[in-house]
């Protein structure tokens, strides 16, 4: 499923190719996030152009609407939502997670109300392996229990125990699927920010040798030397051989530092979010075009970006589109905060090939956090 082809000389970064049913995907990469099938304000076809070959859907969202029998009549979700290329679909245990006051946890799954219609509905992890199947899901994760960043030891370590138990009848339904259905399931690591409970959880998960493994838990609040501490510990347990994805990460200096340790996948819907709020990444860091001092601000967003914005629009204009609420300014801001982070994870590649990822991450922090506002 891997590929390594060249390892830093001066970190844990490295360039990989990882071979999935819906085509190759060169890593480290990140996952644009389309919950619902398709990234909010982006035609697919735009997303496709800046050469994303991977997209991360939600299990929750499409288990409730449109629900799993429409999207089998529709032929599986890459044909139901005329996507050609992978996706990886989120188990939705975070999802479930967020609901606190709606969900109830137990050994056989989680219960919770719907968002939608406050319908009752039992997840368990064989139904959350059968759904994504269905779907025909090119990675599917197994259903996890992300524990709360104030959450006690005991409480962190029943998590575990749990997340533990799930992966373990998640691979066993996986497995019966082997001969009609190629895709790869990746187990979760917990343990919240205790090192014992990780290095445990990473044991327990490994034994279980699902193709891919993702690291949970992480950048939920925690201080930033926190989130590096135990992204390079966790890392560190992982086998080279095998894909690793940090799930929930966007943003510049947090994709670095997991770069940096190692990690060779990341989404989150940071970008697209703040794009919808006027926020725009630059290499001079982010802006908020909805500010006064751009009103008569007639530059690119940033001058050598190829995106639909920077090419043809003015940060002028586009804060009259965000003044006015005109959707082309979320449908162009969203373009380019993902155009920028493609681009910026095609030079990470480009700096490790090099052996230079150590100076580009700071020289790229140097300049990215002087600027911005």
């Amino acid at each position: 499923m891997l590929t390594i082809q060249h390892q830093d000389a001066h970190s844990a970064a490295r360039t990989a190719v990882m071979n999935l049913p819906h085509g190759p995907v060169s890593l480290p990469t990140f996952m644009p996030v389309g919950t619902n099938g398709s990234v909010k304000a982006m035609h697919h076809s735009a997303v496709e152009a800046m050469g994303t070959k991977l997209i991360l859907a939600n299990t929750y969202h499409l288990y409730l609407r449109p629900g799993p029998e429409v999207i089998k009549a529709g032929g599986g979700l890459h044909r139901f939502t005329s996507w050609k290329h992978n996706y990886l679909t989120d188990s939705g245990g975070f999802q479930v997670f967020s609901l606190a006051p709606f969900r109830k946890i137990s050994q056989e799954g989680v219960r919770f109300r719907s968002h939608i219609d406050g319908a009752y509905h039992q997840l368990t992890p064989e139904k959350v392996v059968d759904l994504q199947a269905i779907f025909g899901s090119d990675i599917l994760m197994t259903l996890d229990v992300c524990s709360a960043p104030e959450a006690t030891y005991q409480e962190a370590e029943k998590a575990l125990e749990i997340t533990t138990h799930w992966a373990q009848r998640s691979v066993t339904r996986w497995k019966e699927y082997r001969e009609t259905y190629d895709g790869k399931l990746f187990g979760i690591v917990q343990g919240h920010f205790y090192q014992d409970l990780r290095r445990r959880s990473a044991q327990e998960i490994l034994e279980l040798d699902t193709p891919g493994v993702a690291i949970g838990g992480l950048s939920v609040g925690e201080a930033p030397e926190v989130f590096e501490e135990l992204t390079a510990f966790t890392a560190d347990l992982l086998p080279p051989e095998k894909p690793r994805y940090l799930m929930g990460i966007g943003t510049p200096d947090y994709i670095l530092t997991a770069v940096a340790h190692g990690i060779d996948m990341f989404d989150c819907v940071y970008p697209t979010r703040i794009a919808r709020n006027g926020a725009v990444f630059t290499p001079d860091g982010l802006i908020d075009l909805k500010k006064s001092r751009f009103e008569k601000d007639f530059r690119p967003i940033q001058e050598d970006c190829t995106c639909q914005a920077c090419q043809n629009y003015s940060r002028a204009f586009l804060r009259q589109m965000f003044k006015c609420n005109e959707i082309l300014g979320p449908m162009l801001a969203t373009e380019h905060n993902l155009l920028f982070l493609h681009t910026f994870l095609e030079k990470i590649r480009e700096s490790i090939r090099r052996d230079q990822f150590t100076t580009f991450r700071r020289e790229f922090l140097d300049r990215y956090q002087r600027g911005g506002a």
